[in-house]
């Protein structure tokens, strides 16, 4: 078989990654005919699109957030499965991020491309795990992509959160965590630690927990708190978005304790900013030694940079003796964990 580039067939456009003998676009920024989602975050799946293909719980996840505005269509492909679409082979494999993330295998022309979206390679209980697939061009993200970033493992830093339970029983543990996926993960995690007491949930965390809930996904009881009377919750696990960690809504409880679980708590300023005063280093990104580690098992001859810290990546992946570009597409945030 003749083996054409891939950079001649997948390439960025205003719109996304797109596949050009495919006709389809790898998480476009904007409403396009066909789209191919990796996973349910709103900077990766936007609305209005014709035709959706994705795993059923990316799917899923879509409908939950945008209604009958999530698109046109819908084609749930399991892991694994293989679909041609003009002759260009797709498949999903895990990407471990969050329920149902998936980074997008495509072969056309004798080469092969995976787009792995936002990944880790830590354990997880509420999402399969991450998935190696070697290939001729890797295209990563770069949300935490300098040295300085290590993640902690997640039971890790969970423990140290009931052991301030324990020590100030007096004091609501406010737990800031992002709604989709790091809030079911912390709270899968500290299931797994033995924590069965009911975990109370801010209003705008109840559906997708939910919604993770009827997709399988233990997470033990949840009470939303606006169902919780004019109990003050000293002494309890409290799940907010970040937003709300300081705000009005927060003053209810007693003597709330700050908890943030995110990758950028490894800053400490940003921890200071935030007045968190339990700062949780819990990232669903890989962190530098994993984006690393990644890029050399892939044994990719060129690795594509989405978004995130590029030029660091880049700068390593030289050092590595493999070919690096900055794609630099817009729409993709560094994630507010």
């Amino acid at each position: 078989m003749t083996q054409t580039p891939v950079q001649s067939w997948l390439f960025p456009t205003s719109e996304g990654l797109y596949c050009e003998p495919g006709q389809f676009f790898i998480d476009p920024r904007t409403s396009v005919d066909r789209a191919v989602i990796t996973h349910g975050h709103s900077d990766h799946a936007r609305a209005n699109s014709r035709a959706v293909l994705g795993t059923a719980e990316t799917i899923a996840v879509m409908k939950a957030r945008y209604g009958e505005a999530a698109g046109g269509s819908f084609q749930a492909l399991a892991y694994g499965e293989t679909l041609t679409i003009d002759g260009v082979s797709l498949r999903l494999v895990p990407a471990g991020h969050i329920l149902g993330s998936a980074q997008v295998v495509l072969e056309w022309a004798g080469k092969r491309a995976v787009i792995s979206g936002d990944y880790k390679r830590e354990a997880d209980p509420t999402c399969a795990g991450f998935e190696l697939v070697t290939c001729d061009v890797f295209v990563t993200e770069a949300t935490f992509g300098l040295p300085v970033f290590h993640h902690e493992p997640a039971e890790k830093e969970a423990r140290r959160l009931l052991a301030s339970l324990n020590m100030m029983p007096e004091r609501t543990h406010l737990l800031g965590a992002y709604s989709l996926g790091k809030a079911q993960r912390m709270i899968a995690v500290l299931r797994e630690l033995g924590y069965e007491r009911p975990i109370y949930l801010h209003g705008a965390m109840v559906s997708l927990c939910t919604l993770y809930q009827q997709l399988g996904v233990s997470l033990g009881t949840l009470i939303p708190v606006y169902e919780a009377g004019g109990d003050r919750l000293a002494g309890e696990i409290v799940l907010a978005p970040p937003s709300a960690l300081n705000d009005r809504w927060s003053r209810r409880l007693a003597d709330p304790l700050t908890v943030f679980a995110s990758g950028w708590m490894r800053v400490r300023g940003r921890a200071r900013q935030r007045g968190v005063e339990l700062p949780l280093v819990v990232s669903d990104h890989a962190d530098w030694e994993g984006l690393v580690q990644t890029i050399i098992e892939s044994e990719a001859e060129e690795i594509w940079v989405t978004h995130g810290r590029d030029d660091a990546l880049v700068h390593q992946i030289g050092k590595l003796g493999r070919r690096g570009r900055a794609l630099a597409l817009v729409g993709y945030e560094d994630e507010d964990e």
